[in-house]
């Protein structure tokens, strides 16, 4: 005879379905609030380079008693620009490292005068159209 063994049972299959679904509703959620964080972080970073901008923009301006052009661009933050107005004092070695992309790949615009200021410096957001609403708003210094 062989020795007794107590009683073992396995799952069943409707319990180990029952599992899955309740992980998969679970996982659906955390997800879910995950890639919203995402977008919330994306625009956090395009409106904290925007003032960075800005600063480098102002810092530009107490060099050179002006802000650069809209042909200028922000590209006189990073090399000394041509044309009017000029840049006698331009800061050797810029006044930012390197022009980024904002968050969904593109190139921050950038007008002098602006719209809503003495410049404006935007990122046109997720769509990459000018106004929108949510995460397709433009991001700007305004």
């Amino acid at each position: 005879m062989s020795p007794s063994r107590p009683h073992e049972r396995g799952f069943t299959l409707i319990e180990i379905v029952v599992a899955v679904a309740i992980l998969a509703i679970l996982s659906s959620i955390i997800a879910f609030k995950v890639i919203g964080n995402v977008e919330t972080a994306l625009v956090a970073r395009a409106k904290s380079d925007v003032q960075s901008l800005s600063s480098a923009l102002n810092m530009y301006k107490l060099n050179n008693f002006t802000y650069p052009s809209t042909d200028q661009g922000l590209r006189a933050l990073i090399e000394k620009p041509s044309g009017q107005p000029e840049a006698p004092n331009w800061q050797t070695g810029g006044y930012i490292d390197r022009l980024q992309k904002d968050p969904w790949n593109r190139d921050y615009q950038y007008l002098s005068p602006g719209q809503h200021g003495e410049f404006d410096v935007y990122s046109l957001g997720k769509d990459g159209q000018l106004g929108g609403e949510g995460e397709n708003a433009d991001i700007g210094n305004w």
